[in-house]
């Protein structure tokens, strides 16, 4: 069965992307059967996967659009390892379009079910806001993956987050549920880093992972060569962190009835 993440959060520079790709990469180190989809007109997945979002004939917009099939847009990013629904700015026009289609929230999700079974786990990188393009990442999920930082105003952007995935819940997706938080650019030395992280382990008992992903040169370094930190370096402290994700995720689902799905 496919299991379909969104990895959302509106507030930018929380490693959404960094995350997409680098659970994506280690999944795909397991074996597994990764599709990444880039959800973000920056394109920065695509190019972190180690594929040039200047250089596409085909991509995320033209599926959204329904020029394509996805299946004819996807390609493999053979040095990160899994598959990859590629984007560029074309995805503005994308969504500025997409709102003028009735039932537009639906488009990823029927998009995907032609090419779902193929995958053992989708990874959408949603991008910086809460537009159409991440309601339909969210309407397509069974779980989100919230990357947050821990500083005072990543817990004001979580609490918009949280409104609206409980409103696609009400309306458009009743089985969304949160696969986890994801403290990300840990720095254990700074004590505001650590009083927040104590908050959302005790707010959001169970629903905060346990790995955390440290500040790591490594892993800011990697995404300027094309490649996901675990070929740029599998030895840093930020490729182990990515790792010990894809190990919890993958553990949660053994023990657990995990977001899979009997449909797309």
């Amino acid at each position: 069965m496919t299991s379909l993440y969104a990895v959302a959060n509106q507030k930018g520079g929380v490693g959404k992307t960094t995350t997409s790709v680098n659970l994506g990469a280690s999944l795909a180190a397991t074996k597994r059967r990764v599709l990444v989809i880039d959800l973000d007109p920056q394109g920065n997945a695509t190019m972190g996967s180690g594929v040039d979002k200047h250089d596409l004939s085909l991509n995320t917009a033209d599926v959204l659009l329904k020029r394509a099939a996805m299946a004819d847009v996807v390609i493999h990013a053979e040095r990160a390892g899994f598959d990859l629904l590629p984007a560029n700015g074309t995805l503005t026009v994308a969504e500025v379009e997409l709102l003028k289609t009735p039932g537009q929230e639906y488009t990823l999700k029927h998009a995907l079910k032609p090419v779902a079974a193929r995958y053992d786990y989708v990874l959408i990188d949603c991008p910086p806001a809460l537009n159409t393009l991440t309601v339909n990442a969210l309407v397509a999920a069974h779980a989100v993956v919230i990357p947050m930082q821990c500083e005072y105003y990543a817990l004001e952007g979580l609490s918009a987050l949280l409104k609206t995935i409980e409103r696609i819940r009400q309306t458009a997706n009743p089985g969304l549920k949160i696969a986890g938080l994801l403290r990300t650019m840990f720095d254990s030395r700074n004590n505001l880093s650590n009083d927040v992280s104590n908050q959302l382990i005790s707010h959001f008992q169970g629903q905060v992972f346990r790995t955390i992903i440290p500040r790591n040169v490594t892993l800011a370094e990697a995404p300027s060569h094309g490649m996901p930190v675990l070929l740029y370096d599998k030895t840093s402290r930020g490729a182990i962190a990515y790792l010990a994700l894809a190990g919890e995720l993958l553990r949660h689902e053994t023990q657990t009835a995990s977001p899979q799905a009997s449909a797309v």
